[in-house]
């Protein structure tokens, strides 16, 4: 990928607010694409295929892998989940940035695969915060919840493989922050 139109990774543990603050960002900057990623989970109420994720079976998940059809995948809390590649391609060659929000283990495949990726990472405020949104947030039953908050503490963990770590205490200021550690501030 030689496109110099930037490519923006956010990561963090579930439950830390990123789609919210990811969705303050492109109020600011409607020029970003976000990535649509494809999922094997079932859709939680409210989302539509194409709009949230991609939603496939396992069978069409194997042949995108089979057919180099994903920049990245990660399997999280019992499913998989990937970013079609094409469109990746497509924007940034087209020089629009492009944002991805996805799990670490996908993060560090795109490090891998777009040296020139810039990676953050948004950590709650502390662990207590994070699981307090969770449970908040009513979409898992207790035993997929006690997953993710044990997959939180190993991406925690990997927040120092990320090129910056922002805390989420609020939505504006974490916003603002990302939008500075991406390059984009001076671009508006």
């Amino acid at each position: 990928m030689t496109s110099t139109a930037p490519l923006i990774v956010v990561s963090g543990p579930s439950g830390v607010g990123k789609s919210t603050v990811v969705a303050e960002v492109l109020r600011q900057y409607p020029d970003i694409w976000l990535s649509v990623s494809v999922t094997t989970r079932d859709p939680r109420p409210g989302e539509t295929d194409g709009v949230e994720y991609f939603f496939a079976s396992d069978h069409e998940f194997d042949q995108l892998i089979t057919h180099d059809g994903l920049l990245e995948w990660a399997q999280f809390a019992g499913n998989r989940y990937g970013t079609p590649r094409a469109a990746i391609d497509e924007h940034r060659d087209r020089g629009q940035p492009v944002l991805l929000e996805i799990e670490v283990q996908g993060a560090r495949q795109v490090r891998q695969a777009v040296p020139d990726a810039t990676l953050i990472f948004i950590a709650p405020p502390s662990f207590e915060v994070l699981e307090s949104r969770l449970v908040g947030r009513g979409t898992e039953d207790p035993q997929a919840r006690a997953a993710r908050l044990e997959a939180a503490q190993a991406e925690m963990a990997a927040a120092r493989e990320f090129d910056h770590v922002l805390v989420n205490a609020d939505v504006q200021g974490c916003a603002s922050a990302l939008i500075d550690s991406a390059g984009l501030s001076g671009n508006r």
